[in-house]
């Protein structure tokens, strides 16, 4: 599965690439541990001060593979265990060095919750972030319930998570969520050279200084454990049970 999750390292900045553009970028258990081992990989390596996150041109992630999410969540939910996706929120929570990241056309579902844990992101013109979990009958992940309204406001948050409407670059730009847009040719560029710039500062002041502005990760780290308790109370539920088969069942186009 490492073609589909493409890691190379540009100076001190491990690039790392979601590269399946013929379903959009759609996430599977597979590609969710590439993605673990790279900010592991990332996390140890002494040369790496920066990951930039990205994806295939014109594409950022639809999200989950559906099915291979259906799959790999009831597994760990009757095993009482975390899915490589549960693993891979928690490992956006822990890193520990700077990550950025270029968001092209859609950012689905975790396409637009790992935003919150990103410290710089850039957006082309034509991202378009949406967190649709409630209309699949589930509740939000990675605390996005949590960080949502702190970068928000709670009127706002109700609603991107309760209504599930989508956002533009502009909106995300205005709310916080997204530091610049940026021209889709000049967009990877762009990035690549703010990932540089931070791997370049003095090191342990960089992420002492990231610590300080993130703060006590406790409460975050809590508020995910609750989001998959009733993430999986969901899941078994009828009503997303419902959703998803009629999700699946709309015409792919």
């Amino acid at each position: 599965m490492s073609e589909l999750v493409q890691v190379r390292r540009e100076g001190a900045v491990s690039c790392v690439t979601l590269a399946r553009p013929e379903k959009k970028n759609a996430l599977t258990s597979a590609m969710y541990q590439r993605l673990i081992d790279a900010f592991d990989e990332a996390s140890r390596e002494q040369n790496v001060g920066a990951i930039l996150l990205t994806g295939s041109p014109g594409v950022f992630t639809a999200g989950n593979d559906i099915g291979d999410f259906l799959a790999a969540a009831l597994a760990a939910s009757a095993a009482s265990g975390e899915s490589a996706g549960g693993r891979f929120i928690r490992s956006l929570a822990k890193f520990d060095k700077p990550l950025v990241a270029a968001i092209e056309g859609p950012a689905v579902g975790i396409g637009t919750t790992l935003c919150f844990h990103c410290d710089l992101v850039y957006a082309a013109p034509s991202a378009r972030f949406s967190m649709p979990f409630v209309n699949l009958g589930i509740v939000p992940e990675a605390g996005s319930s949590l960080l949502a309204p702190q970068r928000f406001g709670m009127a706002k948050a109700a609603e991107y998570l309760l209504l599930a409407e989508p956002f533009d670059a502009e909106t995300a730009r205005d709310f916080g969520l997204v530091n610049a847009i940026v021209e889709p040719a000049a967009l990877y560029a762009h990035a690549l050279a703010k990932a540089q710039a931070l791997a370049a500062k003095p090191r342990e002041a960089m992420l002492a200084t990231r610590r300080l502005l993130r703060g006590d990760p406790t409460a975050l780290l809590a508020r995910m454990d609750e989001e998959l308790r009733v993430f999986h109370e969901r899941l078994r539920s009828p009503e997303a049970r419902e959703a998803f088969l009629a999700f699946m069942q709309k015409p792919k186009g």
